[in-house]
């Protein structure tokens, strides 16, 4: 049970555009944990809100009682029967972490929501969750087979093709309340059929209100699929028993292009005879967010069009496949809107353009600097052969309210995903989006459609269900929830009795913020306008909470706590420039708290769909807190660390010696806050980090940063080397520092000074690309210099700022031959290069090179500064633990590449069988030189 401020802020949020904020937080590890803070709930009469990855678009995971996450503790798959095809698993287990389990034995659960990398089983039973391949496998109600359940009272039932019954046979009292609860289910049944039968099913997708038509004789009298999607408003599913399918033998993604959404929802009709596994749709809009966020190469090839359709097919055989995908191209040709389409084998073009659908709902979120948009109409569903009409008077709707959006969704089913420009910051801008809301409700009843297609009803819409349904209905739903909840304690105010929508939506206004705070910025944030719009980015999709695919977030992948992911971090400094957390701003516990364990390792800036940038964020949050202040030890040791390094390269010899004797060097870590359970670097003398020449007017100029001149100055010749090698010019750039230590440690006065400095004597060296081998100092560079020095001088700078990967791969456009290399390497890219640079800036040359390449997934943990401070070490190695550590171990020999230093000293520290990581330049100079690499420097 948590109480903290902390906590309560971070559980205030889903991913909607509400804010209710709870008494408590608790993290149960065991259903009978669950059951007994229930019991103490119904005793005390404390409302109670289940949630799993809180990712609700629709204000259902949050409330104002006590809030139980579940996706902690309750993550254990109990069963596999590969006979029945079935699982049995706890409402905490990730949907992709039970995938991967199945894999190994051909099979998978079927609905596969956009956030499946974070989404638990329990939450998508409560809102009914499908996902891109609902036009073949449709709701996650379709595959249950039965539940466990945990009543209000902490009543444990559960609920199958046998009816309802006790979990425990000597539950006299669950015998009674399983007897009576049948009963009374079984009564308005018979009370209700014709309205059941008329107004509920009509859709595939209609999720709204409560499936009350499973219980219907033709259906079987399913309880357990009737209390699918009520959103944790009846009972509290703790496991269940789900039906497994076998994956198509072979598939084939078609993209085709189209004029607009409308044209791409009219030709849905004449795919959905092919029986297409996905029918997905996309918009532009989406697609120059993603690239402007992530950079050209983060999006395949596609066709000509500003909206596009996915659509998956399959077969027994590929040819099979192929013979479907040829008629159904034809097909849509003859019909003449398709403007072009093509199918994708690749593998890792399919990924790409799958991340591109899945992403949506956060690259909508900002797709130009200037815009924001929000749910609130987020979710709705038609029959997809009215879709075409539907989504026509949808942009008239929207454009007589003077609102705009992006589109995007399942339109092989009929659902519609679209964020929409909602000021949700004004009371009039609120009363706007209300009226809307009300009319869109009508537009979509018209067209015979259903106001949530997956996400559910929850506070955005269950104000509306009298729009979709009749009195009689309503009162159903009401008989339905009080059957099993009569006190009304579970998640109260959504479905029956709702809250209003205009209600408990999100505080935006950070007006008493920047008053009170009354500091000066240091950070510009040029795609904000400041620091309290720029926390705003997040709106709580929490891809940040996903354990594999991509870099974010280190901290939650070593943790699984909400305060050390990305999103717990947004909301908490949410709730500070909001106001919420009271009059500490700056200098909240809260704040801090929830701030330690980021490494700064600025993947958040590029992994994160609406790009939220948590380094930035926590540099701002250490300059402003220790303003005029004394700060922590480190920031001294490891934040000057430049300064440092200038005077041990005059002094590295006796310098190295002193720290060789035991007794010193442990005292000296100490005094630094610095972790004794690490090996120092050796300190290099300055003069070994030189140019063997500078020619004049050279094609690129080699940057000596601060790490290579004072750990790796043999470094500097290797690349200088290989760069003449490749026909290259090479000069020296003018000393400087990109005063990368200072700006992770939130000493920014200093940082920009130096940069400044940086920016000046760089500005006066030419217009040469300026190559710089470390990583995170080629990135301080090129992203933080312009947003903490905002001159020309420091953007020219930026732009001519590349890596040495990126010169290589310059080279090799040109027609450069490399010499041979290793067949294939293990690659630690640097979490900075991956953020600023692109996630494939380094591995595509390598592979260019002919090297393939064992990518580790995720940071290192050393991060800098991170790793080496004392009470981050046990953080860092758990880190390191999640994919770096097991792939060195598993190297034998091998060769790794990573260009960063800090990355190559976690991979020294790591190892058990004498790896060494190298970087790119060193494998390359040795090939050309002939050496082994394992043999040469770093």
């Amino acid at each position: 049970m948590d109480t903290s401020v902390a906590s309560r802020a971070m559980y205030s949020y889903d991913a909607s555009n509400y804010r209710v904020s709870p008494l408590a937080v608790a993290f149960p590890s065991s259903v009978e944990d669950v059951q007994t803070l229930l019991r103490a709930c119904h005793e005390l009469a404390v409302p109670v809100t289940v949630r799993g990855g809180g990712t609700s678009m629709a204000g259902n995971a949050i409330g104002e009682g006590l809030v139980i996450d579940v996706s902690r503790g309750l993550r254990n798959i109990v069963d596999i029967d590969l006979i029945a095809k079935t699982a049995v698993v706890e409402s905490g287990v990730i949907l992709d972490d039970l995938n991967r389990e199945l894999a190994a034995h051909g099979l998978a659960f079927a609905p596969d929501p956009s956030s499946k990398s974070r989404a638990t089983i329990g939450g998508m039973l409560g809102n009914d969750a499908c996902g891109n391949h609902s036009v073949r496998w449709g709701r996650t109600s379709r595959h249950v087979v039965g539940v466990d359940v945990l009543l209000a009272d902490g009543t444990m039932l559960r609920i199958g093709q046998d009816g309802i019954t006790p979990v425990h046979r000597r539950d006299a009292a669950a015998y009674e309340r399983a007897a009576a609860l049948e009963s009374e289910l079984r009564a308005m049944t018979q009370d209700n059929l014709a309205i059941m039968r008329t107004e509920l099913g009509r859709i595939g997708r209609q999720v709204s209100g409560y499936h009350v038509d499973q219980m219907l004789p033709e259906n079987g009298f399913n309880v357990a699929r009737a209390l699918v999607g009520t959103e944790g408003t009846c009972a509290i599913i703790v496991r269940a028993t789900v039906q497994l399918v076998e994956p198509p033998a072979a598939t084939s993604l078609l993209v085709l292009g189209y004029a607009d959404v409308v044209d791409a929802a009219t030709d849905v009709p004449l795919i959905l005879p092919f029986e297409p596994t996905a029918t997905e749709g996309i918009d532009d809009a989406i697609v120059a967010t993603m690239i402007a966020r992530r950079g050209a190469d983060s999006v395949a090839a596609l066709p000509e069009g500003r909206a596009w359709l996915y659509v998956e097919l399959d077969g027994a055989t590929q040819q099979e496949v192929h013979v479907k995908t040829e008629n159904l191209l034809q097909e849509l040709r003859e019909a003449g809107r398709l403007l072009d389409g093509f199918v994708v084998d690749d593998p890792d073009q399919r990924k790409s353009l799958w991340r591109v659908r899945e992403d949506g709902a956060g690259l909508s979120t900002r797709p130009d600097v200037n815009t924001q948009t929000w749910a609130g109409w987020e979710d709705a569903a038609v029959d997809p052969h009215v879709l075409a009409d539907y989504l026509r008077d949808f942009k008239v709707l929207t454009a007589e309210y003077g609102l705009s959006g992006v589109l995007y969704g399942h339109f092989g089913a009929g659902c519609v995903h679209v964020r929409l420009t909602f000021d949700i910051a004004t009371a009039e801008g609120r009363d706007h989006m209300v009226s809307f809301v009300h009319a869109a409700a009508e537009l979509v009843v018209r067209h015979g459609g259903s106001l949530s297609g997956e996400h559910g009803d929850g506070r955005a819409r269950s104000e509306l269900l009298s729009t979709m349904y009749s009195p009689q209905m309503l009162r159903l739903f009401r008989r339905f929830r009080q059957a099993f909840d009569p006190d009304g304690l579970l998640n109260p105010g959504i479905i029956v009795d709702p809250r209003p929508l205009g209600e408990d939506l999100l505080p935006l206004s950070t007006e008493g913020f920047v008053e009170a705070g009354g500091r000066d910025l240091l950070f510009t944030y040029p795609h904000d306008g400041d620091f309290g719009s720029a926390v705003q980015r997040c709106v709580g999709i929490g891809r940040c909470r996903s354990d594999h695919g991509g870099f974010m977030c280190p901290s939650y992948r070593a943790t699984h706590d909400e305060k050390d992911s990305t999103r717990g971090r947004s909301r908490v400094l949410q709730d500070m420039v909001s106001g919420a957390l009271g009059k500490d701003g700056w200098s909240s516990d809260a704040v801090h708290d929830a701030l330690d364990l980021c490494l700064s390792c600025k993947a958040c800036s590029s992994d994160c769909p609406v790009g939220v940038d948590m380094a930035t964020y926590k540099s701002e949050v250490l300059q402003q807190k220790y303003r005029r202040k004394l700060r922590p030890v480190s920031h001294y040791s490891l934040g000057w660390l430049p300064r440092w390094i200038a005077i041990t390269g005059r002094i590295s010899g006796p310098v190295n010696a002193l720290l060789a004797v035991r007794p010193i060097r442990l005292l000296a870590m100490r005094l630094g806050g610095v972790t004794t359970a690490r090996r120092l670097p050796r300190f290099a003398s300055a003069r070994k980090a030189r140019l063997t020449a500078s020619d004049a007017n050279a094609d690129v100029l080699l940057f000596v940063d601060s790490f290579t001149k004072g750990f790796r100055p043999d470094l500097v010749q290797h690349a200088e080397t290989v760069l003449r090698a490749t026909g290259t010019t090479v000069g020296a750039a003018p000393a400087g520092c990109c005063a990368l230590t200072w700006t992770t440690t939130g000493q920014l006065t200093a940082a920009r000074r130096i940069l400044t400095e940086t920016a000046r004597v760089l500005d006066e060296s030419g217009d040469a690309p300026i190559v710089v081998l470390e990583p995170s100092c080629a990135a301080a560079l090129k992203k933080d210099l312009p947003e903490l020095v905002p001159t020309d001088a420091a953007r020219r700078v930026s732009a001519r700022v590349i890596t040495f990967a990126a010169a290589v791969d310059a080279r090799l456009d040109a027609g450069w031959q490399p010499p041979v290399l290793p067949d294939s390497v293990l690659t630690q890219t640097h979490c900075h290069q991956h953020a600023v640079f692109g996630a494939t800036s380094s591995t595509k040359v390598m592979n260019r090179l002919g090297m393939k390449t064992v990518d580790v997934e995720g940071c290192c943990g050393l991060a800098g500064n991170f790793g080496f401070e004392a009470q981050h070490y046990e953080t860092s190695m758990a880190v390191a633990a999640h994919d770096l550590q097991p792939k060195i171990e598993a190297l034998n020999g091998g060769i790794a590449v990573a260009d960063g230093f800090s990355c190559q000293t976690q991979i020294s520290h790591v190892s058990d069988n004498g790896v060494r990581a190298h970087h790119l330049a060193d494998v390359l100079h040795a090939a050309l030189t002939d050496n082994n690499p394992q043999e040469g420097a770093s």
